[in-house]
């Protein structure tokens, strides 16, 4: 726990400023992390991230992450029309590879840098678009996930008895997963009576509320992951709370749940 809490310390120390200043700095900063987090859950399987299928899912890592504008810079640079021919470019190059080499990569290692590639771009991606729309909305997604995660932890370290899915995450439990929502509906109520950035408070509890179940749920997710490839952690570059993606899990599927729900830009 002592190594945890300073470990959390210095990360946000060195994370915040960040956050607070934007534009560029965090961008690239958010950049490095989603390839810290790609090279991640390549090695879960096995696949080198400096490897020609690794290396051209790095690019693919690339151009979905960054912001839209320097995407369509991108684009205009290469004469492609859109993104999604770009993508389609690189998919194209995976797939070719694979006959070049006469199936020492397989199809389905393919589909695992892909969708690897979109799992953990797309979500940092929308972090970026989401400090473009304001300060207060980065603040809101960081405290609906932390606190999510630090209300089911305590709850469900006090009152925790039925497990939630032990089969992918044993120590979690139903009344560590309420506490979570709980305490984040707390948390986003006392920021909104601070500093109202919402449309009022019944949207925002409800909003909220589906945000910590979806984040609870990329904790979830990223347990299942772990757990079929028989890892504890997904890296170990951050001392007591492992890499990137165990520490960014939630947000990932959070970040672009409230893009799709409306909250940034109303």
């Amino acid at each position: 726990m002592k190594q945890r809490i300073i470990t959390a310390i210095i990360a946000a120390a060195l994370f915040i400023p960040f956050v607070i200043y934007g534009k560029v700095p965090f961008t690239l900063l958010v950049l490095a992390m989603a390839v810290v987090g790609f090279y991640e859950i390549l090695k879960m399987k096995s696949i080198s991230i400096f490897s020609v299928p690794g290396f051209i899912g790095l690019l693919t890592l690339i151009m979905l992450v960054i912001p839209t504008e320097w995407a369509n810079e991108v684009i205009h640079a290469i004469g492609y029309s859109s993104l999604l021919m770009v993508i389609y470019g690189l998919v194209m190059l995976l797939l070719i590879y694979v006959v070049l080499v006469k199936n020492k990569i397989t199809f389905d290692e393919i589909g695992f840098i892909l969708l690897g590639a979109f799992y953990v771009g797309l979500g940092f991606h929308y972090l970026i678009e989401t400090r473009s729309y304001g300060l207060e909305f980065v603040v809101y997604c960081l405290l609906v996930v932390w606190t999510t995660d630090s209300g089911a932890y305590f709850v469900g370290r006090k009152l925790g008895k039925n497990k939630l899915w032990p089969e992918i995450s044993p120590k979690k439990t139903i009344e560590g997963f309420i506490g979570g929502i709980v305490i984040a509906v707390i948390f986003a109520i006392a920021m909104q009576a601070i500093y109202p950035f919402a449309n009022g408070y019944v949207s925002l509890i409800f909003i909220t509320i589906f945000a910590s179940i979806i984040g609870q749920m990329g904790d979830l997710v990223e347990s299942a992951i772990k757990r079929h490839f028989d890892v504890k952690d997904s890296g170990n570059i951050l001392p007591g709370h492992g890499g990137i993606l165990d520490r960014f899990d939630s947000l990932l599927f959070v970040v672009p749940l409230l893009h799709f729900l409306h909250l940034f830009g109303s």
